[in-house]
């Protein structure tokens, strides 16, 4: 009988420790480092190790840049969509662990989006390899920041975090260690930055330390034309986020937007690691994602303060956001797009009582506008039947034509009456969008998937051009961890595929499969089944929705203004804890209608918008012809992005009921004879 109870106690200290290694294992993965019994603590010297690598960088004599392959497999990287060229997207940093050694990189990578080619950044005066850093555009300065990051001894032992500040200018590639005035941030890493006017945004992270992670919740501003970092000092009745890493941080126009995060947090627990009221009590550090989002309203020093007077700032939380991922997930990483958060991927974790953790992962796309604080998920859409749609797309560009013909008639009868400006070209090729119909012509054949890239958490984004970019990331099964070396592409306005760009199966990818129970394989096959089903269900209704009379389609199909008004009234209703939406009277897309159309068909109006606006503001109106046209395509695109979601729910029913293109009564009776004005 005792030596029954000796095992069982035995048993119980083995999935104690197991489920101890594992969280420890999680909290590293969300980037909070633990220590290993077999560390190199005692060995490595890091700064030894990082002076090797500034003297091996100094042989460097001027700034290279070589054709190269794509990156090697590294996690913890950043990606951002150069802002001083349209065609280009820049990689840095990131570390790679093989499961026995961590390697850390600093070197530079430019893709070239329309070659298709990769070129490697070596530089004399690159910040030194690391990790969990940031980096973030100038704002109306230009180029590049970065801040921090972390480097380790090869076995993880010994951590090192850092406190240093660049900028890169993406032109010539050269990176500039900047010297700031006075005090700045701590050394940090899994914080974020954004930019908003000539400010960049510094908030949260956490610092590793032998014995614990503190994780953060200082707020620095720095001001890029005084070279000086503020820090604000906020009483301690004003509200602000909890301390937290690997959160999103996007531009607002009037300062900046947070959602989400991981952290960790002491809790009273009982002896089986449950919070308990009675009985032996010990605190423990409980895993946390957050879902709070909160907007930090930035206001700039008025021009008579003095020169040094730092910008005043206030956090307001927001409301919860409407249809938020769920489950809640940790690692699920977003970039900005023209007002929205495009966010993808992520993990939640389930604690077990006897396997320690288990993890779900996700591969959907969510776009988050943030003015209305409402989640849309994004879903890939085949391309349509060519034939029809074309002669359809055709006739709706010569509707533009005489669109634009007949809005240069009344830019002069505004001039008579508004006194704008005429100097300056009216030419439109730089204010419309280019047609999505022209063909350009690849260099290799690309290979276009209509399916998500495969799950993974802490993967990085970039938007640019409207095309979202998904590098790398990272999966899990059981104890195995597997980094992709992948990089692909979504079209954000089309949504048709996804293109990779280059894909290299993980070194040990293998045991993914070998690790796969045939009761996994079982339940596949039985999804597959159900998936096969459900789409010769859907074949079956879309063929009997095909086969009604295509005369009377037109009268049938309700207005699109009222549909995306119920649509919106219906989602306000089902969300729980939803900001209300703020009720707009502008122009809205029609299904099916791209954003040059839509701006050809509604231009007057926005720029009638425009002028009201100004004149409510009381702002003298001292703009050409071409300056206001431009200001009003960039309401008319904000607009479109902003519909985008609803717009593409509506394609979606009104092409499952055998319609492929909305067109105005108004609009044919303006084109037509009178028997069309009659109708």
């Amino acid at each position: 009988m005792g030596k029954k109870n000796k095992k069982s106690a035995e048993h119980k200290e083995r999935v104690a420790a197991k489920q101890s290694k594992k969280a420890d294992k999680k909290d590293k993965k969300h980037k909070s480092k633990g220590k290993d019994a077999d560390s190199d603590a005692e060995d490595a010297d890091l700064d030894a190790i990082l002076a090797q690598y500034a003297e091996e960088q100094a042989r460097f004599l001027k700034v290279t840049e070589v054709v190269s392959e794509p990156p090697t497999p590294r996690s913890s990287a950043t990606v951002l969509a150069s802002p001083s060229n349209r065609n280009e997207l820049l990689i840095y940093g990131g570390e790679y662990f093989d499961g026995t050694l961590a390697t850390f990189f600093n070197n530079l990578y430019v893709y070239l989006i329309d070659r298709g080619e990769w070129r490697e950044v070596t530089s004399p005066n690159s910040p030194l390899p690391r990790s969990g850093h940031a980096w973030c555009r100038g704002g109306n300065t230009g180029g590049v920041y970065l801040f921090g990051g972390e480097f380790s001894s090869p076995k993880q032992g010994t951590f090192y975090h850092y406190n240093d500040f660049w900028h890169l200018d993406p032109a010539t590639r050269e990176w500039t260690r900047l010297e700031t005035k006075g005090k700045g941030p701590p050394a940090r890493s899994g914080h974020r930055m954004t930019y908003y006017k000539n400010y960049i945004i510094l908030f949260g992270g956490f610092q590793d330390t032998s014995q614990q992670t503190k994780y953060l919740q200082d707020l620095w501003i720095y001001d890029t034309s005084k070279y000086t970092w503020y820090n604000p000092q906020l009483s301690t009745a004003s509200q602000k986020p909890d301390p937290r890493s690997s959160f999103s941080f996007l531009p607002h126009e009037s300062g900046a937007v947070l959602y989400g995060g991981y952290s960790r947090v002491k809790v009273t627990a009982g002896a089986g690691g449950k919070p308990t009221k009675g009985g032996p009590q010990r605190m423990t550090m409980k895993p946390m994602v957050h879902q709070d989002t909160w907007f930090l309203r930035i206001t700039p020093p008025a021009p008579e303060a003095p020169s040094n007077s730092p910008p005043s700032v206030r956090w307001e939380r927001r409301k919860k956001p409407a249809n938020a991922p769920n489950p809640a997930r940790a690692g699920a990483t977003m970039a900005y797009h023209k007002g929205r958060g495009i966010l993808f991927g992520g993990v939640h974790d389930v604690e077990l009582s006897e396997e320690g953790i288990d993890s779900e992962f996700f591969n959907t796309l969510f776009a988050w506008n943030t003015d209305r604080n409402r989640f849309f998920p994004l879903t890939l859409r085949r391309p349509k039947n060519t034939g029809k749609s074309q002669q359809n797309q055709a006739k709706s560009r010569n509707r533009g034509k005489a669109d634009e013909e007949e809005l240069l008639q009344n830019l002069k009868a505004l001039e008579a009456r508004k006194g704008i400006r005429t100097d300056g070209d009216d030419s439109d090729d730089d204010i419309l969008p280019k047609q999505e119909d022209e063909p350009v012509e690849p260099e290799k054949p690309a290979i276009v998937r209509f399916e998500m890239p495969h799950m993974r958490f802490n993967a990085q984004l970039a938007v640019q051009e409207d095309t979202l970019f998904v590098f790398s990331g990272t999966y899990e099964k059981g104890d195995r961890e597997f980094t992709f070396n992948d990089l692909y592409s979504i079209d954000l306005g089309k949504m048709d595929g996804v293109k990779e760009i280059f894909y290299n199966e993980p070194g040990n990818w293998h045991l993914l499969n070998e690790a796969d129970s045939d009761d996994e394989m079982d339940e596949e096959e039985e999804e597959e089944g159900e998936e096969d089903d459900d789409e010769d269900e859907d074949a079956m209704s879309l063929d009997t929705a095909s086969a009604a009379p295509t005369e009377s389609t037109e009268a049938t199909v309700p207005s699109v203004t009222k549909d995306l008004e119920q649509l919106d009234v219906e989602e306000q209703g089902a969300d729980q804890g939803a900001e209300p939406s703020v009720q707009d009277s502008r122009p809205l897309p029609r299904p099916f209608e791209s954003l040059r159309e839509f701006f050809s068909r509604t231009s007057e109006e926005w720029q009638k918008i425009l002028l009201d606006t100004l004149n409510e503001r009381g702002a003298a109106v001292d703009k050409n012809i071409k300056e206001l046209r431009k200001d009003a395509f960039n309401m008319a695109e904000e607009k479109w992005w902003d519909s985008r979601e609803e717009i593409m729910a509506l394609e979606d029913e009104q092409e499952a009921a055998g319609i492929g293109e909305v067109v105005s009564i108004a609009d044919r009776g303006e084109n037509a004879g009178g028997a069309g004005r009659r109708r």
